[in-house]
């Protein structure tokens, strides 16, 4: 079991950033592991991901005897993200991380119906810095800094033509955990805080009128685990709670008297996994990921109440160098609008990759 210690299996890149896809206000595209701070020595690695969701709604209304007909067609577009992490140490006892992802985004677009031209784009980049300093051989606490470049435009064709694009903007938080681990069992649970992200926008709504934008980043908590069960043979999840009413765009001069986004529910996910140590290079996984429906109405940009997505992965080593693989498949969770649109049957499918070295 002592070969699972560094966590080698891929077993958080495909279902963390699908999952997140899935669910998680339909924004969040990568769940912030610190998986990398239990890595041996020093240690690199590179990740990529595609996603393509789909999901249609129909029905509906935009005012008394105004109807929604049709369906609105696929409202998601494909998209991909890139990752990258390096963890040293420093001293016997004291190491530090950085990390680089892609945490939020948003490529949502109405082709069809009264709907139509209605879009909205996130994009986001985030850096981390952390430092880690070993208490005891089994107490781990941890911390860091987090700078976050957001950017994003949207339009409703249907409220007046309303517009809205804003500058970039650069956000700052931080992170704090500790960990308890028993290595010769490849027992580890982590348990992480990550605060609310302030971004201040300057805007344009309507193509023409300048304006102001506050908007945060939702806070969360995260608990992962790990075990091992029978030779090569470990378990592993996570609980992963993140406070959605915190995320609000409310633009200046948006025509109606609510919120362009808001959200009534926090979310809460669940992911459990099993993985396998086939042969001192080969190893896999399976894991589900979980988010229960909220049932409450949901907003345009992402109409996705809950979800499950499953992942198969597999994980070769050569010398130094791990390469790892997988494949994602889930089922979006049917969800309402406040115009009375449902969506339903929503799919996704995802591949992704990660190259880890230790040097």
């Amino acid at each position: 079991m002592s070969r699972f210690t560094g966590h080698g299996i891929m077993i958080a890149l495909m279902a963390s950033a699908c999952g997140s896809a899935a669910a998680a206000a339909g924004i969040e595209r990568q769940f912030p592991s610190t998986r990398i701070l239990f890595e041996p020595g020093r240690y690199l690695e590179f990740s990529a991901i595609y996603v393509d969701p789909d999901l249609e709604g129909e029905g509906g209304a935009l005012a008394p005897g105004v109807p929604i007909t049709g369906s609105t067609g696929d409202i998601f577009g494909a998209f991909s993200n890139l990752g990258a992490a390096y963890k040293a140490d420093l001293t016997e006892r004291l190491s530090y991380a950085f990390i680089a992802d892609q945490p939020y985004g948003s490529s949502t677009d109405y082709p069809r119906s009264l709907y139509a031209g209605t879009a909205a784009n996130i994009d986001t980049v985030a850096l981390t810095g952390i430092l880690a300093y070993d208490v005891t051989p089994a107490i781990k606490i941890y911390g860091g800094l987090r700078a976050q470049r957001m950017k994003a435009d949207g339009a409703v064709p249907f409220l007046g033509g309303y517009t809205i694009e804003t500058d970039a903007d650069i956000g700052y938080g931080y992170m704090l955990g500790a960990a308890w681990q028993k290595p010769e069992l490849a027992m580890r649970v982590a348990l992480t805080y990550r605060p609310a992200i302030k971004h201040d926008f300057d805007t344009v709504e309507f193509e023409t009128i300048e304006s102001t934008l506050h908007v945060d980043t939702p806070q969360s908590v995260a608990l992962e685990f790990q075990s091992g069960i029978a030779a090569d043979t470990l378990v592993f999840g996570s609980v992963r709670w993140v406070d959605w009413p915190q995320f609000e765009i409310d633009p200046t001069n948006y025509p109606l008297d609510v919120p362009m986004v808001e959200y009534e529910e926090a979310w809460t996910t669940w992911t459990l996994g099993v993985g396998r140590q086939f042969t001192d290079r080969l190893a896999g996984a399976f894991e589900v990921a979980y988010e229960p429906a909220t049932d409450t109405l949901l907003t345009l940009l992402g109409p996705v109440d809950g979800g499950v997505v499953t992942t198969a992965s597999l994980s070769y080593a050569v010398g130094s160098v791990t390469l790892s693989g997988g494949v994602s498949y889930g089922w979006l969770g049917d969800a309402d609008t406040a115009t009375g649109t449902r969506f339903e049957d929503g799919r996704l499918t995802g591949i992704g990759l990660r190259l880890g070295w230790h040097f």
